[in-house]
């Protein structure tokens, strides 16, 4: 009898050892994530749609928190955003900032912090620095290919309908997307910078040149009338003086339904931007002059999202060689109004393009081709 009462005894312990490990697991499986956001730009029409989707979708439908950070200016600023948010035990960072991302990439790493870009993309260069470093996630969004894609057909739509003047605001070069915009732009229209009409022509020259040097720009059926970047105080004088000229169109390559939309609007002059899918640009394009919008949709940031919980939770997802994510996104285009709203009404509120029906699909144990296969799908 005694002989059985400690074999009772032992088995009942392992059960209970085992009932608290299970308990232990679900308790780890089921601890809130902790996500800190760093942000470039505050009050952009892209960046309130993609707060918005994270904040009133994603956080009501997972486990999850975003803390956003004021406006980042440098590089600096960045890397003390990624170490409070070490400091303060976050799980994981989402960069929608780009002033210095190898440098984001090292402190998230050396703080062990899981850490996915949003928006934009690593050049090849570093990509291929960091891909196998096991705290970067990847990244998902228009690979440069894509933005100088987008960039093209902008430009060519314009030369297509006939337009013979033309302003450009190049925004923020040189931040990669934008270069590679702005040489999409010029290419579309018909013209040669610096002699160049290829992709990695145009961009190499901008990149060095921090900019568009009007000089180089030689056009067959357009004119560039002005071109300008940047913001601040002097920004809007360049614009009023493309304005005063009253060019047949208008063509930025991100920010200017941010900035200039009333200026445009109430100056009549027809303007195209790639931006994003949002309340104020659907005003602009059924009641102002925005006649060509190349977006983003808000849930568009939700797959990365998805690989970021993955990766906290133990569950990275690699490609066959062990590599972080690198996945590309298209852009979607709208020339008129009922397009425009055929997109936006499908991708807002509590129904997003990419909904939690979609996202659980590749939330846990999944293969990267699943992944891929999801992003390709919307």
């Amino acid at each position: 009898m005694k002989k059985i009462f400690a074999m009772l005894l032992a088995l009942a312990m392992v059960f209970a050892l085992v009932a608290c490990s299970g308990g232990d697991n679900k308790a780890a499986e089921d601890k809130p994530i902790k996500i800190g956001v760093l942000v470039a730009d505050v009050s952009g029409e892209e960046a309130l749609g993609f707060r918005a989707y994270y904040e009133n979708y994603i956080a009501k439908n997972y486990n999850v928190t975003f803390t956003y950070t004021e406006q980042l200016a440098d590089a600096a600023a960045e890397k003390s955003a990624i170490e409070k948010f070490a400091a303060q035990g976050y799980d994981a960072i989402l960069s929608l900032s780009s002033a210095d991302r190898a440098t984001q990439i090292e402190t998230a790493a050396a703080n062990k912090l899981y850490y996915a870009v949003v928006s934009g993309m690593l050049d090849d260069a570093q990509f291929e620095q960091y891909k196998s470093n096991e705290y970067f996630v990847g990244q998902v969004g228009p690979s440069m290919d894509t933005e100088f894609e987008a960039g093209y057909a902008m430009g060519k739509h314009f030369a297509d309908q006939g337009v013979k003047t033309v302003g450009i605001y190049g925004a923020f070069i040189p931040n990669p997307m934008h270069v590679y915009r702005t040489a999409g732009v010029l290419a579309g229209l018909g013209c040669t910078y610096g002699g160049a009409s290829d992709k990695d022509g145009i961009a190499g020259q901008l990149f060095g040149d921090q900019g568009v040097d009007m000089s180089k720009v030689a056009c067959t059926n357009v004119q560039v009338i002005g071109y300008f970047q940047g913001f601040g105080d002097t920004t809007f004088d360049e614009l009023f003086a493309i304005v005063g000229q009253t060019p047949d169109a208008f063509l930025s390559v991100g920010m200017a339904t941010t900035f200039f939309a009333d200026a445009l609007n109430g100056a009549k002059i027809p303007y195209a931007d790639i931006d994003s899918f949002t309340t104020g640009n659907a005003a602009n394009m059924k009641d102002g002059t925005l006649v060509y919008l190349a977006g983003k949709y808000s849930s568009s940031i939700g797959p990365i999202f998805a690989a970021t919980m993955n990766a906290v939770k133990g569950n990275p997802i690699r490609d066959e060689n062990g590599n972080a994510i690198s996945l590309s996104q298209n852009y979607l285009v709208a020339t008129d109004s009922a397009t425009f709203d055929s997109i936006f009404n499908g991708d807002k509120g509590d129904n997003p393009i990419f909904n939690k029906e979609a996202l659980d699909k590749v939330i846990g144990k999944v293969s990267y081709s699943d992944f891929a296969a999801l992003v390709a799908s919307k």
